[in-house]
């Protein structure tokens, strides 16, 4: 639903050429990019900063698009009249009307994808700045919860703000256990193990395991869970 009142969401990331701020996949990138710096960000030489930098920039963005309670802000800008009217940022003269989902226009899959952000963006700050980590540790438990308690796609609560354009068609199941498995890496508590243990027979079992993107996320829970287990954490 468009959002009427007055917000700060200056930040974050356009989605392409075009000015419009889709939270869904910038979510999704901000995690891809986290995750790496797990893995590898002591191969990363100098550009561990210019790595920080750019998971910062978009964390902040998410802190924002979360601040509201019952609010979580899945876009920003009318993408049909941008996508007409490309333009560098300088020169933006197009409205820039929020999009939110709630609890009476619920956005699971957008909601668990920025518990997922937070929680794998809680893990790269923890050594260097535990403030912050713990800010983005407690904002991905609270967001995830959002995603959890109003179950709904953000395709019927955003209708073509969202669809063609990032509509989800392998559902929110997916995210919700992605968001429970980084947050299970995160803060190792027996809930979120337990959440994925319950949820993840809900999947769809005829989506594709050898995609692995914003809308998909199975590939990456395999990975996820298996690294638990072999982690120690039982299932």
């Amino acid at each position: 639903m468009a959002f009427h009142s007055q917000v700060d969401l200056v930040g974050g990331y356009y989605d392409a050429g075009d000015n419009v701020k889709f939270t869904f996949p910038m979510a999704f990138s901000i995690t891809m990019l986290a995750w790496s710096v797990l893995e590898f960000g002591q191969s990363l030489g100098t550009d561990l900063q210019h790595s920080l930098k750019a998971i910062q920039w978009g964390t902040d963005y998410l802190l924002k698009a979360t601040s509201i309670p019952g609010f979580v802000f899945a876009q920003v800008g009318d993408p049909y009249g941008d996508h007409n009217c490309w333009e560098r940022p300088e020169d933006m003269d197009t409205p820039r009307t929020p999009y939110a989902v709630s609890k009476e226009f619920p956005g699971s899959e957008v909601s668990a994808e920025i518990a997922a952000a937070l929680a794998a963006s809680s893990m790269v700050f923890r050594p260097i700045n535990r403030g912050y980590s713990a800010r983005l540790l407690k904002r991905a438990r609270m967001v995830f919860e959002f995603a959890d308690k109003y179950r709904g796609s953000y395709n019927d609560s955003l209708g073509p703000w969202a669809c063609p354009f990032y509509c989800d068609y392998s559902g929110y199941q997916d995210e919700l256990v992605w968001g429970a498995a980084w947050l299970l890496r995160a803060t190792k508590a027996p809930y979120y193990r337990n959440y994925v243990l319950a949820n993840i027979q809900n999947l769809d079992k005829s989506s594709s395991f050898a995609e692995f993107g914003w809308d998909t996320k199975h590939a990456g829970i395999n990975v996820l869970v298996s690294r638990a287990s072999i982690c120690s954490i039982k299932f």
